[in-house]
């Protein structure tokens, strides 16, 4: 599936280094602006305890797991919505992408130098809200500039709707709001407002970029963020880049988790932070399992069954029948598919039904 997280930021709060933690891809990692210049795209596992309990009681031939693209954006400084910087390439890049993971250096190091000077998180995510929102208003002003004269005067019903959605959204952003703050109760309006593909209307995940001491609880920095975000409905996450890297380096299984024992995380950053650009996309997981395969299956919250399907093969989508579906605490408390059909709860579901995340699925279909 090819939806994407964008990573960005200011230059020189962890990009790059966060996004090496996560990809087998090397970006360059500098202290210096601009050392991604090109987007470094990196497809990037999901970590899931069901996939690994699955292959414990399939042991199968082959295992394939969910993935999640993650790009790393080039930096962006004050001005690039006039074209400053690498601004021009960087807002490309980000339009292009679904979703965004937005990292904010909230950690002290007087070796690492800021392109503003000194550490706030709070102004450096306003320098690139502020430049995101220059460059909406830009679109927003130009399609409102196209339709006002019709919707006001003209009597067309298709330019007053559309003015009506355009006018909202222009109020949020004169108002220093992301378009994402605006909310629209209808599909015809959740679709217009989709199709003008307006950078502040993507979901962020605020990702605090800290020191080691503050992996597990946080600090002050986080907190003014916390506090910064609380009315715009995005998540935060704490991750230390720094450490994530030393982790990465270590070779057992046993001595990462030791590690993290030691500064008192159950749980590596990068594996949340992979969970949480999953979850951002509105992504899930289902599964089918059996000797030969156990495989995780990558779809759109809210999916029905010929759709996710024909993420297999566009002939399951055409040629559905019907999906047969057991549920993931079923097959594991009973120990299996043969086991879950003597207990009778496999159910047979047709074409609305709308697939759960954790489903096991198989398929009929007719071509």
């Amino acid at each position: 599936m090819a939806l994407q997280c964008g990573i960005v930021g200011l230059p020189n709060v962890g990009k790059s280094t966060l996004f090496n933690c996560l990809s087998n891809a090397k970006a360059q990692s500098a202290n210096f602006p601009f050392c991604t210049i090109e987007p470094n795209v990196g497809v990037i596992t999901v970590p899931d305890d069901r996939l690994t309990r699955l292959v414990d009681m399939c042991q199968p031939k082959s295992v394939v797991p969910a993935t999640v693209e993650i790009v790393d954006i080039a930096g962006l400084v004050k001005g690039a919505s006039k074209g400053e910087g690498l601004g021009n390439k960087f807002l490309a890049n980000i339009r292009e992408t679904d979703a965004i993971l937005h990292v904010l250096r909230c950690f002290d190091d007087d070796n690492i130098t800021h392109v503003d000077g000194s550490v706030d998180p709070v102004r450096d995510k306003e320098i690139i809200d502020f430049e995101l929102q220059l460059k909406d208003l830009e679109t927003i002003e130009a399609r409102i500039a196209k339709t006002q004269k019709a919707a006001q005067t003209g009597g067309d019903k298709v330019a007053k709707f559309q003015y009506e959605i355009l006018a909202r959204i222009k109020e949020a952003l004169d108002k220093g709001m992301p378009a994402r703050s605006v909310q629209f109760e209808t599909p015809d309006e959740q679709k217009f407002a989709r199709e003008l593909f307006l950078l502040t209307s993507k979901p962020v995940l605020y990702v605090c970029n800290v020191d080691d001491a503050s992996a597990a609880g946080g600090n002050k920095y986080v907190e003014a963020v916390r506090e910064a975000i609380k009315n715009e409905g995005s998540g935060l996450l704490v991750v230390a880049a720094q450490t994530e890297s030393e982790i990465a380096e270590l070779d057992t299984y046993e001595e990462r988790r030791e590690f993290l024992q030691e500064i008192g995380l159950e749980e590596s950053g990068v594996a949340r932070l992979i969970r949480a650009a999953y979850n951002l996309l509105d992504l899930q997981t289902y599964f089918t399992a059996g000797a030969d395969e156990v495989r995780a299956w990558t779809f759109i919250r809210g999916s029905k069954a010929p759709k996710c399907a024909g993420i297999i093969h566009t002939d399951f989508e055409k040629g559905f029948i019907r999906a047969e579906v057991i549920k993931y605490d079923d097959y594991v408390t009973l120990g299996g598919e043969s086991a879950v059909r003597e207990a009778g709860k496999l159910s047979v579901e047709g074409k609305e039904y709308v697939v759960q995340d954790g489903d096991i699925m198989h398929f009929r279909f007719n071509v």
